[in-house]
């Protein structure tokens, strides 16, 4: 019976540990996301955790104005393509970038920095941005609780709380 018993502590703490992961990744305070589209025979990804308002003041709050930011919760939200596109009219190469921004009231600087694979934006050097561009900053349509990014017809829109950043690629 002592044998049965130890043999069968572990099998259930296992089943337990097992169990309450699976639960923990249910509860995520800002899940994964992807926003993909194909425009002809260029494939855009971006890869982002979603942050919800939760009744707090975003920008120039939570997010400050003037500063970098990792754009998303987590790890540094990642932009991919797989072959050179322009952003607004400037050109990027083919590759996986971390996509970063600067907000301000008016307008966004969107940065592509070539260090894709780090966390959040304590790791960010403005030694390693590929590219930045300035947008203007808009109203949304609506309030959006979860961050979303959306792709169509080559726009690039990141959407939060009552605000709207825009990105043009071709």
């Amino acid at each position: 019976m002592k044998k049965y018993c130890a043999m069968l502590l572990p099998v259930l703490f296992l089943t337990f540990l097992n169990n309450t992961t699976a639960q923990d990744k249910a509860k995520v305070a800002s899940p994964p996301a992807t926003a993909t589209e194909k425009m002809g025979d260029k494939n855009i990804t971006i890869a982002y955790a979603q942050p919800s308002v939760k009744k707090r003041k975003i920008f120039g709050e939570l997010v400050p104005f003037g500063k970098v930011w990792r754009t998303g919760a987590n790890g540094a939200t990642t932009f991919t393509i797989d072959k050179d596109v322009k952003i607004e009219g400037k050109e990027l190469k083919a590759g996986k970038y971390a996509l970063f921004t600067i907000p301000t009231e008016k307008e966004w600087t969107i940065i592509f920095n070539k260090k894709s694979d780090q966390w959040g934006a304590y790791d960010y050097s403005d030694k390693d941005d590929v590219l930045s561009v300035k947008v203007p900053a808009g109203k949304a349509a609506k309030m959006t609780e979860m961050m979303t990014f959306t792709v169509k017809d080559g726009k690039v829109s990141l959407t939060w709380d009552t605000t709207e950043v825009s990105f043009q690629v071709k």
